[in-house]
C-alpha cells in the first residue's frame, strides 16, 4: 500500500498541517456539504454555517484523528476503532461519506498547502486517505 517514503512523507505533512487543523476541517467540511448536501443532516444539531465554532471545531477533531492515524499507520485499526464503533453504531453515518470526504479533504490541502501539495504528495494522501475511509466503514460489513 503506502512505501516507507511515503509514510514518512505523511507523518511530516500532518505535522505540519496539525496546527491549521481548525481550517483545512473546517473547508473539508463546507465543501462536502456543498457537494453532497445529505451529508449535511448528521450535523442537524450543529451550527455549520461557514466560520462557525461548530464547523472549526469538528473540522479540527476529524483533522486531528487523522493525523493520529498517519503517525501509526501500521496500527490504522487499532488507533480507529473508538471511531469505528462511535460512527457505525452510535451515529450510523452512511459509510459512504467517508469516501466523499476523502476527496474534500484532498482538494482543502491543495488548497493550503499550495506548491507545497506535491504529486508525490497528493498520491500518497489519497493512499493513506482512502485506507482511512475504508478502516471507519469495516463496522458496516
Amino acid at each position: 500500500m503506502l512505501s516507507k517514503k511515503e509514510k514518512e512523507l505523511l507523518k511530516g505533512a500532518w505535522e505540519r498541517l496539525s496546527p491549521v487543523a481548525r481550517y483545512i476541517g473546517a473547508d473539508a467540511l463546507l465543501r462536502m456539504f456543498t457537494t453532497v448536501p445529505g451529508s449535511k443532516t448528521y450535523f442537524s444539531h450543529l451550527d455549520i454555517s461557514p466560520g462557525s465554532d461548530h464547523l472549526f471545531t469538528h473540522g479540527k477533531k476529524i483533522v486531528l484523528a487523522i493525523a493520529e492515524g498517519a503517525q501509526n499507520i501500521g496500527q490504522l485499526t487499532e488507533t480507529l476503532a473508538p471511531l469505528q464503533t462511535l460512527h457505525a453504531y452510535l451515529l450510523r453515518i452512511d459509510p459512504s461519506n467517508f469516501k466523499h470526504f476523502s476527496h474534500c479533504m484532498l482538494i482543502a490541502l491543495a488548497v493550503h498547502m499550495g506548491e507545497d501539495f506535491t504529486e508525490v504528495l497528493h498520491a500518497a494522501m489519497d493512499k493513506y486517505l482512502s485506507a482511512f475511509a475504508a478502516v471507519l466503514a469495516e463496522k458496516y460489513r
